[in-house]
């Protein structure tokens, strides 16, 4: 096995962002097998080191390509294009005005303890992440429009935040 290999590559699989995450699973399993610590507890320090790498290598790979966002910005970064999420943090005004909206939404349904309503801000918001995701898959895998693919990661950064936003609040009217 090639530590350099991407991490597509490491698990025999296209790259592309529409993954079948079931084949995923099991090429990580197949993987996992061959090269777990526990396989060569009675090997050499050198096998044993190599081995440690490659499971870490293995489960770095998995952890990124199992999550749609991180399969994205690692197919960006393959493409050689970099999101610049710490230095570009300019978004179109619209896009700000909404994520101000859905913040002053969650705030108050946090602040009136209603456990519904930020399950339907949640479902909501679930469901204008999944339009960009499959935006994402097209932009990446159709048409390679890795600029647009690019801003549509930025976005969902956003949303997925949010997203944790909400999860946290929810978190707080159950205790």
């Amino acid at each position: 096995m090639d530590l350099t290999a991407d991490f597509f590559s490491l698990f025999e699989l296209p790259k592309t962002f529409r993954l079948n995450v079931s084949e995923l699973d099991s090429r990580f399993r197949d993987v996992q097998a061959q090269v777990h610590p526990d396989r060569f507890a009675h090997a050499s320090e050198s096998e044993r080191r190599m081995s440690m790498q490659w499971a870490t290598r293995a489960n770095e790979a998995y952890q990124t390509l199992k999550k749609p966002l991180e399969r994205a910005r690692y197919l960006l970064e393959l493409a050689g294009h970099d999101i610049q999420a710490e230095s570009n943090t300019a978004m179109p005004l619209d896009f700000l005005v909404e994520q101000m909206e859905w913040r002053e939404a969650v705030m108050e349904a946090r602040i009136g303890g209603d456990h519904h309503e930020l399950e339907r801000l949640y479902l909501r918001l679930r469901g204008d992440m999944d339009a960009h995701y499959a935006a994402i898959g097209e932009l990446l895998d159709d048409s390679h429009d890795y600029a647009q693919a690019t801003d549509q990661v930025r976005r969902l950064m956003f949303l997925d935040k949010l997203l944790h936003e909400i999860d946290d609040a929810l978190a707080s009217l159950d205790d």
